[in-house]
């Protein structure tokens, strides 16, 4: 366990007056998943003393909050279960924290339960939005005289791309750089406050119940079983073998081959449902959280600085899934990806906007908590094969290691990058403790079988 002691925390608000007021969110902000989403960054010690690195990081987040500062304000409930953002400049909160263990002592930077001691917890469940900061920070010293700096950004506010794009100028900015990227902040792009255009004439599986075990009622007893998470490794050459298997498996009208993100999805698709032991005809649904910036007609800009995400969710039966060969399950989730388009997106916003309580469409905590798409029988496979995740240096140098943050959750899992830059790529996946064995021998396993 990590002993944790000392902790004070202050408010850190926006160095210049920002512009006050209330905006609008959109649709894609106040659905899905809209709790806090944690992320770590371990360092080593430093050159500098422990005084100045809190300084830094105090000065350096209250200037680029005036550039972000959407993230200083706070959310507040309006009808319809609907929520806006008060740009009040209210401030985000910074903690400090110091640890009586070493860095060593974690023994390996897995995602752990102990890790949420080095984020500060929010009460969701009694304290008012309006109360709550939309950016919690932790900065624990260990003994040893390395530290972890933790961000919980709020979903609400921003997507992936929107939190490590906050980060990668924050660390410029403390290290003493100019702004590169400012945010784009105009939600209107995504029709934020407008009225619907029509009624949704699409089909949206994403709003649909997720299918659950065939010989139960509910979800629920799967929730309660115990997890535990794995980082998965996959060398250049296992990628590119899983690659061509499923290429050469699947050759029925492909005018290009399958992407690395479809193929080792399809694979974590076809492994889990066979170490869950699913009976042939077993509904399952995998989520893709898509992020739509580049779909959009015209696109939005890269620095948009919001939800731009939406689930598409491939579906099958596990027998089918399971015999059938990876490019099978790889061409599902293409096509799930390729009915995503400006109109798709436009149809899922119309289709929100048109609810009377757009609250039922928000959790948060993860899917698996309550009626989303991921926990046996199902799975969510996020990329962040394009995100900036490593390289945080705030003027001390680079992290010596990054993690997404804790992931509890049963089919929740994340598609990132090696941190040594060779080509290998990571799963970060959360399963039942049941699954989880028999799931890493057959991940493997199965790379190397010639189907």
């Amino acid at each position: 366990m990590i002993e944790i002691s000392n902790k004070t925390s202050s408010m850190v608000k926006p160095a210049e007056r920002t512009w006050s007021g209330k905006l609008p969110l959109s649709e894609l902000d106040q659905t899905g998943v809209t709790g806090h989403i944690p992320t770590f960054y371990f360092y080593t010690q430093s050159p500098h003393d422990w005084t100045t690195i809190l300084q830094t990081l105090k000065s350096s987040l209250s200037s680029i909050l005036v550039h972000f500062y959407p993230l200083a304000g706070r959310l507040s409930p309006v009808a319809g279960g609907r929520l806006e953002l008060d740009c009040n400049a209210a401030g985000v909160q910074f903690v400090e924290a110091y640890a009586d263990n070493k860095l060593t002592d974690l023994d390996t930077f897995l995602p752990l339960p102990i890790y949420h001691q080095l984020i500060p917890s929010i009460d969701y469940q009694n304290t008012p939005h309006e109360e709550i900061p939309l950016l919690v920070l932790q900065v624990t010293r260990f003994v040893c005289g390395g530290f972890c700096l933790s961000l919980s950004m709020s979903h609400t506010v921003a997507d992936g791309e929107g939190a490590l794009h906050f980060t990668c100028e924050w660390a410029r900015i403390s290290r003493g750089e100019l702004l590169e990227s400012p945010p784009y902040l105009d939600r209107k792009v995504l029709r934020a406050g407008d009225p619907p255009r029509a009624s949704s004439s699409f089909e949206h599986a994403e709003s649909n119940p997720p299918p659950i075990l065939i010989e139960q009622s509910d979800n629920e007893p799967e929730h309660e079983k115990k997890t535990k998470v794995r980082m998965l490794k996959l060398t250049a050459t296992q990628v590119e073998k899983l690659k061509k298997k499923a290429n050469n498996s699947w050759k029925r009208e492909m005018s290009r081959g399958f992407t690395r993100y479809e193929v080792i999805t399809a694979h974590i698709w076809r492994t889990a449902c066979n170490v869950r032991n699913h009976k042939p005809e077993q509904p399952t649904a995998l989520a893709i959280a898509m992020n739509v910036r580049s779909k959009m007609r015209p696109p939005l800009p890269r620095e948009y600085f919001g939800n731009a995400v939406i689930d598409a969710i491939a579906t099958g039966c596990s027998g089918e899934i399971v015999s059938k060969p990876l490019g099978y399950s790889s061409s599902k989730i293409r096509e799930a990806i390729e009915r995503v388009d400006d109109e798709h997106v436009n149809s899922v916003i119309d289709f929100l906007k048109g609810q009377e309580d757009l609250s039922k469409f928000r959790e948060l905590k993860s899917r698996s908590n309550g009626g989303g798409f991921c926990g046996n029988p199902n799975l969510g496979v996020t990329s962040w094969l394009t995100l900036p995740i490593y390289g945080a240096d705030f003027g001390w140098g680079k992290e010596v290691h990054m993690t997404p943050g804790t992931h509890d959750n049963d089919g929740d899992s994340l598609i990132l990058h090696g941190e040594d830059g060779d080509g290998s790529l990571v799963v970060a996946l959360c399963l039942q403790v049941r699954h989880m064995e028999d799931f890493q021998k057959l991940f493997y396993q199965d790379i190397d079988m010639e189907r």
